[in-house]
């Protein structure tokens, strides 16, 4: 069976709801983005939400996507940095109790912290520490890391780690693995719009993007988007939100819907899509059944607070991808 790794920010994610976007201007954190913050920002974003309600969970978008492709039965690993710490500790067997083969790295640093403020419009603005996350280094990746291996899924949030995430591509792409890339974040995008295109080119196979990813990357709206990423590698996903998505291969090009829910939290929506659309790769699915796969688990996880879904809503979710 195909095997998949992640690769990304080993985060602790802590989701907050609140009440409404003023807390947002308060902390001046443009709603929707995500921010990089030093420690102190946030321990005042925790104080400052210290009494709202909000759950934790191993986290990161790299994570995210690995945890629910393990959910489905997919062999899995994982690689990052966290502390040598309670948050580090709980990362690892939120990871293992999913099925996810955690290659956790420890430092003396904090474990990251990715606090996610969820507006009434289920929209979520995350402030990011990255702490041990961001120690993750090119000394870090060896052949022997990818080694059984079939694709490696790295989130975009690496990318303000040049070195980094180019040594763990191009080591991946020698060892004979197909590299899947989720583009995270618009302003991630901007602010390394160059290097992700020679990035993309050199060694990728699939490109995951939003509207917003896929307009700052190209330019352009979603269907010109995609007929431009799709022009520097192999697969391009652009996700339109309740419009559906996009997927291009060549001159093949589907659309595809999505499912009816009742929004709460759109945390882990792209990550939860990816996971879909790279279980129907592992099983030889057409695109087409590629992309409703992803639709069905981005759907699902929508309908709850964070990334995680219980066991009830994972058999439910079973049952809809058998129907595929």
């Amino acid at each position: 069976m195909t095997k998949i790794i992640a690769m990304g920010n080993a985060l602790v994610d802590v989701m907050t709801m609140i009440n409404d976007d003023q807390v947002l201007d308060t902390l001046e954190l443009p709603k929707g983005s995500m921010q990089l913050v030093d420690l102190a920002t946030s321990i005042k974003v925790q104080e400052k939400t210290d009494n709202l309600p909000k759950s934790l969970a191993s986290g990161g978008s790299a994570a995210n996507t690995i945890r629910s492709l393990a959910n489905l039965g997919v062999r899995t690993g994982y690689l990052g940095k966290t502390g040598n710490d309670r948050m580090g500790d709980f990362f690892a067997e939120d990871m293992k109790k999913t099925g996810v083969n955690p290659g956790l790295i420890k430092s003396d640093t904090p474990t990251g912290l990715a606090v996610a403020l969820v507006s009434k419009d289920s929209e979520r603005t995350f402030a990011t520490y990255l702490g041990a996350a961001a120690e993750l280094s090119p000394d870090d990746i060896t052949e022997s890391v990818f080694d059984g291996y079939d694709i490696l899924h790295v989130e975009g949030y690496l990318i303000f780690n040049n070195e980094l995430i180019e040594k763990a591509m191009s080591t991946a792409k020698k060892c004979g693995l197909k590299i899947s890339l989720d583009l995270a974040s618009y302003n991630v995008v901007e602010l390394n719009l160059e290097f992700l295109k020679y990035l993309t080119e050199k060694y990728v196979d699939i490109v995951f993007a939003n509207e917003e990813e896929a307009k700052a990357f190209t330019g352009h709206e979603p269907e010109k988007a995609l007929e431009k990423i799709s022009g520097i590698c192999d697969i391009a996903v652009v996700k339109i939100g309740e419009g559906g998505s996009y997927v291009k291969k060549g001159d093949e090009v589907h659309k595809a819907g999505v499912i009816k829910v009742k929004p709460v939290d759109s945390t882990g929506a792209g990550d939860n899509y990816a996971a879909g659309f790279l279980y129907g790769m592992v099983n030889n699915w057409p695109l087409d059944k590629c992309a409703k796969a992803g639709a069905i688990l981005a759907g699902n996880v929508i309908e709850v607070i964070g990334a995680t879904m219980d066991e009830n809503r994972w058999a439910n979710i079973k049952s809809a991808i058998a129907e595929l």
